[in-house]
């Protein structure tokens, strides 16, 4: 049981410091208005920008656990399945979108980095505190648990305002 408190405590110590440094990248960094004159080359570099900030919205809620969850949690089988279900649905959707980052700010990339690795963090950490017999349900319904009971542990949102917020400076 300390072990499991020992995770818990880690993980959540984790949460925190990857919240309050997208919290913090998010209130530091501001951008002057756009000056640029409007042409041809700069509207169309802006709608991939923007295209790209809607992509990587579009992913940060994919992979948010409980979306995950929502659309793999009903598959039968053990908690190491899922686990691994879990986990190779978050880098395959990561995997799908990286080139994304070519177009929006480095601190907008690794705030979606860092949701991912928090995600697979999690998902381990958990998985591996179930006993070998759990069933992928058990692991669902820890991780479902742990995000209900710590709000910080909705990086998702974060990470999803931090995107949305960089994007409208762009407009």
């Amino acid at each position: 049981m300390k072990l499991e408190t020992g995770i818990v405590l880690f993980i959540i110590t984790l949460t925190i410091l990857v919240t309050g440094s997208v919290v913090y990248v998010l209130t530091s960094r501001t951008k002057g208005v756009n000056t640029k004159k409007s042409s041809p080359e700069n509207t169309t570099s802006i709608q991939m920008q923007l295209q790209a900030y809607e992509r990587l919205i579009l992913l940060v809620d994919r992979i948010a656990l409980p979306n995950l969850i929502s659309r793999l949690g009903r598959t039968p089988g053990s908690a190491k399945e899922m686990q691994v279900m879990l986990s190779q649905a978050i880098k395959e959707e990561f995997n799908y979108n990286i080139t994304q980052h070519i177009y929006v700010s480095a601190d907008a990339w690794t705030a979606v980095k860092n949701l991912k690795e928090q995600n697979l963090l999690i998902i381990n950490q958990f998985a591996n505190v179930l006993p070998p017999n759990a069933t992928g349900l058990d692991l669902n319904k820890l991780l479902l648990e742990y995000l209900m009971n710590d709000k910080k542990g909705s990086l998702h949102e974060v990470v999803s305002e931090v995107l949305s917020y960089e994007a409208k400076k762009i407009l």
